[in-house]
């Protein structure tokens, strides 16, 4: 199967590392197998969403090397999403909840207190038509759930082999809230069957989150054009070194912070493409490199552990490698002399390529002062294998 894959972020905020490196896996396996990416934008939430992040995203991706075949966004698609609700509200899947969020969070207090699992009671299901009215007159809008089927929910996982989500042990997810806005969900479900999405690719976090759209998948496709369901690989998620979350350090890790910081592309997809498998974490000479040694078979269990200092170290090194026809350009637009001689000398000097510009001053830039006798003849030998200006 030529896979279909798709990278769906939220223009809410800044691509950071964690976002990156799944954006990352579902590219290196599409071009692995010569299929097609994706981008879609998620921008369902209106207040949230902007054009600055959406345009942010799209110049990080490139910036990366990570290119698509196809982008659309979510908020030019809202009659498919609500002509799948208007289906599922008429088979009866999805249905009306009136409880408030306090309402809600006291069931589940007392749920938790006579150590249950805190699942919705389904009190949406019985209501009467008195009660929807006096909800009503009460000025309360519903939201809307889907009805799971109670069964296992089951799939052989990519990554985690066999997987086994049983539904009755989940709330029926909400997918409409009382503003009439979309969560997550059901537009993501519409749209990888509208775009014929073979692979859904994701950090673990999703995996009970499948279990339920998996029946949304099956309650939709054959109304929406029927197909298969797609493959799922969920990976483990990134951690520090230390193995604690990043949460609080992603605002460091976005794509533009470590640009700024003179972190090449290439050393970025390197180190996110080989955490957590069996490769040896090494910088990889191009995007092609990476796709081709890509395999889920070697992503291991464990979560990866993201170093800021590893990620210094393989910019460094990537840079020592770096063939002159590769920066040419790079140093022309610094100003400084298109030199391989120069670059083959300084390139080994180097952590990030902006120290060229400091080296080229080394080189180039007229001596001033007075030299003492004895560091002359040290002056003269540097001199000597200098390249000529």
């Amino acid at each position: 199967m030529t896979p279909i894959v798709r990278f769906a972020p939220s223009p809410t905020g800044k691509l950071h590392v964690g976002n990156v490196r799944t954006a990352l896996v579902n590219w290196l396996y599409a071009r692995s197998r010569n299929g097609k990416f994706v981008l879609r934008i998620d921008d369902t939430d209106i207040a949230r969403s902007t054009k600055a992040y959406e345009d942010g995203i799209k110049e990080d991706l490139n910036w990366l090397g990570m290119n698509w075949d196809d982008s659309f966004k979510q908020s030019d698609r809202f009659d498919h999403y609500d002509k799948a609700a208007d289906y599922l509200k008429n088979c009866g899947r999805l249905y009306a909840c009136y409880e408030t969020s306090e309402e809600l969070d006291r069931q589940r207090k007392i749920l938790r207190a006579q150590s249950k699992p805190p699942i919705y009671n389904r009190d949406g299901l019985n209501l009467t038509d008195a009660q929807i009215k006096a909800y009503e007159d009460e000025g309360r809008k519903p939201h809307w759930r889907f009805k799971l089927s109670g069964n296992a929910a089951k799939w052989n996982d990519m990554v985690r082999g066999e997987q086994s989500i049983d539904t009755g042990s989940i709330s029926d997810p909400v997918l409409i809230r009382a503003d009439g806005t979309y969560l997550y969900t059901l537009p993501s479900v519409v749209d990888d069957i509208d775009t014929k999405i073979t692979h859904i690719i994701r950090g673990e976090d999703h995996v009970t989150n499948s279990g339920a759209q998996i029946e949304i998948f099956e309650a939709l496709m054959d109304e929406l054009g029927g197909g298969d369901l797609p493959s799922f690989a969920h990976t483990p998620l990134l951690v520090g070194k230390d193995g604690k979350g990043l949460s609080k350090r992603l605002g460091s890790l976005s794509m533009d912070q470590l640009r700024g910081r003179g972190i090449e592309p290439l050393a970025i997809c390197s180190l996110l493409g080989k955490i957590g498998t069996s490769d040896a974490i090494e910088a990889r000479p191009s995007m092609d490199v990476l796709a081709n040694e890509f395999a889920f078979s070697k992503i291991g269990r464990a979560p990866a552990r993201f170093d800021e200092q590893e990620l210094e170290h393989l910019n460094a090194r990537l840079l020592h490698s770096l063939p002159f026809k590769d920066v040419k350009d790079r140093l022309s637009v610094l100003g400084i002399p298109e030199s391989e001689e120069f670059w083959n000398v300084v390139r080994s000097n180097l952590n990030t390529f902006g120290d060229v510009a400091g080296w080229s001053t080394v080189v180039y830039a007229p001596m001033s002062g007075q030299i003492d006798v004895g560091d002359a003849e040290f002056c003269k030998g540097a001199a000597d294998v200098l390249p000529d200006v």
